[in-house]
C-alpha cells in the first residue's frame, strides 16, 4: 500500500497524455571543489557547475569525502557523492536514524503531483581534451534503497551520464534501479550508509528482529543474514566515451528520483581521466575488513573478510577462457574459513591442494564480478605480523580467446610507490595489508636511546620500521643523534640549522598500521636556550602529498637583556588563515627560557587540533584549539625542519621522548 495510490494515478494519467516530469533547481554554484576532487588531471579543467534541489541552499545532495565505509578514492585522495537525499548520510534513513525509516530524505513533496519537482542533483564539467587522447573515462558506483523491493517498478531512480563531444557526438551511459547491475548487498558494503537490514519491532520481546524486506520497512545497520539485506549497490565501474584530441567537451552527471521523492539513491564518482587508443580493460580492487565490518585492530585468531571487485571497462566481454580468470593465494599465517566464499557470478572455489581461491567465468562488457571470502589469523602467533595478500586476474588483451595479460589486485587505500605491474602507475597495484598485533598498541616511542650518537635515528616496532631521519653535520648545520645530553633516557636528537643547509627531515612509515590505528597525537620533549641574535626554526608536519597538517615556529626575538643572552625563543603555531598564534610558556613575555618543555599536537575531531605546551616541573602552560591546515593528523608522513635565517651563532635544540599516540 506504500505507493499504491500514486501508482494508480500514474497509470491513469499516462493513459490520457504524456507529461515530461519537471525538476526544480533550488540552488547552484560553480562546483569547482567537486571538479578538483575527481579530476585525475586538473589541468584539463575549463569550468563546472552544480545544481540540486536541496531547498536549504546547503547543497547537501553532494559531498566530497576521503572515505566512507567500503568507498575509497580510485585516484587521488578524494571522491564525490551525488544523492537524491543527503549525500554521505549514515545510515541513509530518514534523519539518519538507526533503526530508521527507509524512506530517507525528500526535498520536494514526498509524492509529487503533476508539475511538482523530483529530487535531482546535476554536476556538469567542461574539459579540454589533451593532445593524443581519444577517450574520457570515470569510475562510478550506484547505491540504492530502492533495491530489492522496487526493482522493476516505476520507482526507477536513475543516473544519466552524457558526454558531448563536437567530433564524436553525444554518448550516454544510464544506470538505474531497474537495469542496474546490483552485485553487492548490505553485508558487502559496511559503513556506506546502505548496509541496512529490514527489521520489525517485536513488542512482546521488547526488541527489533530481522524480517524479510517488503515495501516500506524500518531498517538498521546492525548486521544480519544476507536474506534480510534491504539495499544494494553495483561494483565500482569504469565507463568510457569517445572524444577527440584538443577539443572542448562537456560531461553531465544527472541523478534523479523517479516515481516519488523517497528511498534515497547515491552515486560514487571519481577518477575522471583522458586516455589514448588503448585503455586497460580490467581493473581489480581488493580491500579487507575484520569480522565487524571495519579496519580495527587484529589479534591472533581474528577473522579477516576480503572483498574483491573485478571490473571490465572494455567494449567486449572477458570470456571464460582456458585456465583460471582469477587466483588468490591464501596469505601466510592465515587459514581459509570453509563456506565463506561468495561470487556474484561465475564459479568460485577453494583449491585446498594449492591453498588458493580461484574464479572462472565471463565478465560482460562494462560489467563486474564481486568475490569475497574469509580467513582466520593463526591463533598461535606470538609476534606482531603483517598479513599481505594480492590476487591476480588473468585476462585476454588481444581478443584471441587466450588469457595473455595479468592484472594485480589493488588496495585503493594506499600507494606504496612501487610499480609492480610495470604500467607506469604505482597506485593501481598495491597489495592488501593488514597488521596483526600481539600486544595492544597505544603509542609508538622513539627515545633515541638505541641510536648511535653522531648518526641518523631510526626506530621500529617489533621489526616494522616506522621512523627515520636524515642526517647533517657540517660547519653550517647539525641534524643527528646526540649523546650525553638528554631528558630521561640516554641520547637525544640535536638540531642546529642555518638557511644555507636546510631543510632536513623526520620520516614516518605507518602504512602497516594507519588504516587500523590512525595517529591521534604527536608529542615531543625539547629544550632550547637563549641566543645572541635573531634566529628561527620552522617545523612543518605533512602528509605524503606534501600538504601541511600543522606548522610551528620558534622565533628568537629581543628580550632587552644583555648579550649574549639578549634573544629568547617564542613558540607559535600557524592557523588556517596563515597567522602565527603564540603558545604561552608561563614566563613573562612567554619566552621559552632554559629548561625542558613538552609539546603535544592532538586531533580531537575531523577538523580540529589541540596544541598543548607544558613546562617540565610546572605542568601545562597553554592549550589552544584550532582547525587543521590542509590534511588531518591521521595522514602523518613527514616532519620538515627548516629555517629562514643564517645567524653567526645558531641556536641549538635538543629533542627527546618522541611519541605517536593512537588512543
Amino acid at each position: 500500500m506504500r505507493r499504491m495510490l500514486l501508482l494508480i494515478s500514474v497509470l491513469l494519467f499516462f493513459s490520457l497524455l504524456f507529461v515530461i516530469p519537471r525538476y526544480a533547481a533550488a540552488s547552484s554554484y560553480d562546483g569547482y571543489d567537486m571538479a578538483m576532487a575527481v579530476l585525475a588531471n586538473q589541468s584539463t579543467y575549463i569550468s563546472s557547475s552544480y545544481t540540486d534541489t536541496d531547498t536549504t541552499g546547503q547543497f547537501r545532495q553532494r559531498a566530497i569525502l576521503s572515505s566512507l565505509g567500503t568507498m575509497y578514492p580510485t585516484h587521488g585522495d578524494t571522491f564525490v557523492l551525488l544523492s537524491t537525499g543527503v549525500a554521505g548520510s549514515n545510515p541513509a534513513t530518514t534523519n539518519a536514524q538507526d533503526p530508521g525509516g527507509e524512506r530517507g530524505t525528500w526535498f520536494g513533496k514526498k509524492w509529487p503531483g503533476w508539475g511538482d519537482p523530483f529530487d535531482r542533483a546535476i554536476f556538469t564539467l567542461t574539459l579540454k581534451v589533451p593532445p593524443g587522447t581519444h577517450n574520457v573515462s570515470y569510475d562510478v558506483q550506484f547505491f540504492s534503497m530502492e533495491y530489492p523491493d522496487y526493482v522493476g517498478s516505476v520507482y526507477n531512480d536513475k543516473l544519466v551520464v552524457t558526454v558531448n563531444s563536437p567530433s564524436c557526438g553525444v554518448s550516454t551511459y544510464i544506470f538505474d534501479v531497474n537495469s542496474g547491475d546490483f552485485v553487492l548487498e548490505s553485508p558487502d558494503i559496511p559503513g556506506t550508509g546502505f548496509d541496512v537490514y529490514s527489521v520489525r519491532w517485536v513488542w512482546w520481546k521488547g526488541e527489533w528482529l530481522p524480517t524479510s524486506p517488503s515495501g516500506v520497512d524500518t531498517v538498521t545497520t546492525t548486521p544480519y543474514d544476507r536474506r534480510y539485506s534491504d539495499a544494494g549497490a553495483s561494483a565500482v565501474i569504469r565507463r568510457q566515451h569517445p572524444v577527440a584530441p584538443n577539443e572542448t567537451i562537456t560531461i553531465t552527471f544527472d541523478l534523479s528520483d523517479k516515481g516519488d521523492n523517497q528511498f534515497d539513491t547515491t552515486v560514487f564518482l571519481d577518477n575522471i581521466r583522458f586516455t589514448g587508443y588503448g585503455v586497460p580493460t580490467i581493473r581489480a580492487l581488493k580491500i579487507w575488513q575484520d569480522e565487524n565490518g571495519s579496519r580495527s585492530i587484529l589479534h591472533p585468531g581474528d577473522t579477516i573478510h576480503y572483498s574483491i571487485t573485478i571490473s571490465n571497462s572494455g567494449s567486449t566481454a572477458q570470456l571464460n577462457n582456458p585456465g583460471n580468470e582469477f587466483e588468490d593465494i591464501i596469505p601466510d599465517n592465515t587459514t581459509y574459513v570453509p563456506g565463506s566464499l561468495y561470487a556474484s557470478s561465475g564459479a568460485a572455489s577453494y583449491d585446498a591442494g594449492e591453498n588458493k581461491i580461484t574464479w572462472n567465468g565471463v565478465i560482460p562488457a562494462e560489467s563486474s564480478v564481486f568475490i569475497s571470502y574469509d580467513v582466520q589469523v593463526d591463533p598461535t602467533l606470538s609476534s606482531t605480523t603483517i598479513i599481505s595478500n594480492q590476487g591476480t586476474v588473468f585476462w585476454d588483451s588481444d581478443g584471441d580467446n587466450n588469457n595473455d595479460a595479468v592484472e594485480l589486485t589493488d588496495d585503493p587505500t594506499t600507494d606504496d610507490g612501487v610499480d609492480s605491474d610495470g604500467d607506469g602507475d604505482t597506485a593501481d597495484d598495491d597489495p592488501t595489508i593488514a597488521t596483526v598485533l600481539v600486544y595492544n598498541l597505544s603509542e609508538l616511542v622513539e627515545d633515541f636511546s638505541d641510536d648511535i650518537p653522531g648518526e641518523a635515528a631510526d626506530q621500529d616496532y617489533y621489526g616494522l620500521d616506522w621512523f627515520s631521519t636524515s642526517k647533517a653535520y657540517s660547519g653550517k648545520s647539525i641534524f643527528e643523534v646526540a649523546g650525553g645530553y638528554y631528558y630521561r633516557t640516554p641520547n637525544s636528537f640535536k638540531i642546529q640549522l642555518r638557511s644555507t643547509d636546510s631543510p632536513h627531515y623526520w620520516n614516518y612509515t605507518l602504512n602497516w598500521i594507519s588504516q587500523q590505528l590512525p595517529p591521534k597525537y604527536w608529542q615531543i620533549n625539547f629544550t632550547c636556550g637563549n641566543n645572541s641574535e635573531a634566529a628561527d626554526l620552522i617545523i612543518s608536519i605533512k602528509n605524503s602529498t606534501g600538504s601541511d597538517i600543522a606548522k610551528l615556529k620558534f622565533d628568537y626575538v629581543p628580550t632587552g637583556a644583555n648579550t649574549p643572552n639578549n634573544y629568547a625563543p617564542l613558540l607559535y603555531y600557524m592557523d588556517p588563515e596563515g597567522a602565527w598564534v603564540s603558545l604561552e610558556s608561563g614566563f613573562n613575555g612567554s619566552y621559552l627560557f632554559n629548561g625542558w618543555y613538552s609539546l603535544r599536537i592532538e586531533q580531537v575531531d575531523n577538523n580540529h587540533l589541540n596544541y598543548t605546551l607544558s613546562r617540565i616541573g610546572a605542568g601545562v602552560t597553554d592549550v589552544k584549539r584550532d582547525n587543521i591546515l590542509n590534511a588531518p593528523l591521521t595522514e602523518l608522513s613527514q616532519v620538515v625542519w627548516s629555517t629562514t635565517k643564517s645567524p653567526v651563532v645558531a641556536p641549538i635544540f635538543f629533542w627527546d621522548e618522541h611519541t605517536l599516540g593512537f588512543t
